[in-house]
């Protein structure tokens, strides 16, 4: 008889409970203080991840499609200018380029699923302005060879960083890799909060100004406004519950790269896994398996209580959004062969051992024909 254990893709209340204490006197404190935009909560959240990003700034703001937008705005990318990006992202990678007015340009992937720079250059026109490359998975992209490019042609280098925080590329964090990253603390990911929150990392210190003003409706104070900006502040509550669980980022992650070993060791040579670079170290937001027998083993895992997903199942430059960009399937192969491949196992820090098992083991007995309590 099948093991009955249900394993779900995520199940964030198990770490609200093991941080409950910690985060309702944070509550209290906040509630208390009768801050609530902006503040010192917000401020000591921002110095402790520009600390542990490696960079001088840190700047809390609505999310991280806001986090995306501000960074653009701020570096005066808008209509007549093009921005390259990966076409296998979520929505709002290439959304943001767009919701300046600039148009988007995708380049196809490579191996690890990220944007392939080797394919950049032909992509390039005089109208290029930046190149905006996604951590996708949780795995850096190619960022050397990307700088490179960059250098050479003048253009701004921005970090999709929004799956990645904690991850490191040739031993630096993402976040100081480019000019500037945008990260999501959206609760799924791997620093997320009880509902909708971003944060934008950067060195340069009059860029971070500017975006300080634009986040806040381009004030330089109550009376004075600079330029017409926006409504993105991260709130401090969020903040407070952010900087609670940032202090725990660094053993999340280590755990979720443990679970991803387990996962590439056993199920290596049934199905195409990920493969750690010796420059990279993943914090896998997600674990992404690709086979060409996809959705008969979501199936299977299904039968077997072991949730999946697909991160994602339409490439962006096949979404009716992207229409006008003149796009059709074909255009980027390697994204449409991973979207018709895919799948995404569970992984998240509070996965016991035994769920973790049983996942690895629903798999093998798909591939195999094996029992299920077999090893």
């Amino acid at each position: 008889m099948p093991d009955q254990i249900s394993v779900p893709f995520v199940d964030l209340a198990r770490q609200f409970r093991a941080l409950e204490s910690d985060l309702t006197d944070a509550f209290r404190e906040v509630g208390r203080s009768g801050i609530y935009i902006l503040g010192d909560r917000l401020a000591s959240f921002e110095r402790a991840v520009a600390a542990f990003c490696g960079v001088r700034h840190a700047v809390g703001v609505a999310d991280g499609s806001s986090a995306l937008f501000l960074i653009l705005k701020a570096l005066g990318i808008g209509p007549g200018d093009e921005v390259i990006t990966a076409p296998n992202s979520f929505i709002a990678s290439a959304s943001m380029i767009a919701a300046t007015d600039a148009k988007v340009v995708f380049v196809d992937v490579a191996e690890d699923m990220n944007i392939d720079p080797a394919l950049i250059e032909e992509a390039l026109t005089p109208r290029t302005r930046a190149i905006l490359p996604v951590h996708l998975t949780g795995r850096p992209a190619a960022m050397e060879p990307i700088n490179e490019i960059a250098r050479r042609h003048g253009l701004f280098v921005v970090e999709d960083a929004a799956q990645a925080i904690g991850a490191r590329y040739q031993g630096r964090r993402v976040g100081g890799l480019g000019i500037a990253a945008g990260f999501s603390l959206h609760p799924l990911k791997n620093l997320g909060v009880y509902g909708d929150g971003g944060l934008i990392t950067t060195d340069d210190d009059a860029l971070a100004e500017k975006i300080i003003k634009l986040r806040n409706h381009g004030l330089e104070n109550r009376e004075r406004c600079a330029f017409w900006g926006y409504n993105s502040r991260l709130d401090p509550m969020q903040a407070a519950f952010a900087e609670i669980k940032l202090a725990h980022l660094d053993i999340w992650n280590a755990r979720c790269r443990e679970i991803a070993g387990i996962y590439r060791d056993r199920l290596r040579g049934l199905a195409t896994v990920p493969e750690d670079q010796p420059q990279e170290e993943c914090v896998y937001h997600n674990f992404i398996i690709r086979t060409d027998r996809r959705d008969a083993l979501m199936a299977h895992l299904a039968a077997n209580g072991v949730d999946t997903r697909i991160h994602y199942p339409i490439p962006l430059h096949l979404q009716e959004a992207a229409r006008d960009l003149g796009y059709t399937e074909g255009s980027f192969p390697n994204t449409e062969a991973n979207a018709r491949h895919m799948i995404s196992l569970p992984i998240y820090p509070e996965l016991t051992d035994a769920e973790v098992d049983h996942v690895a083991r629903s798999v093998i007995s798909f591939f195999t024909g094996s029992e299920l309590g077999s090893r």
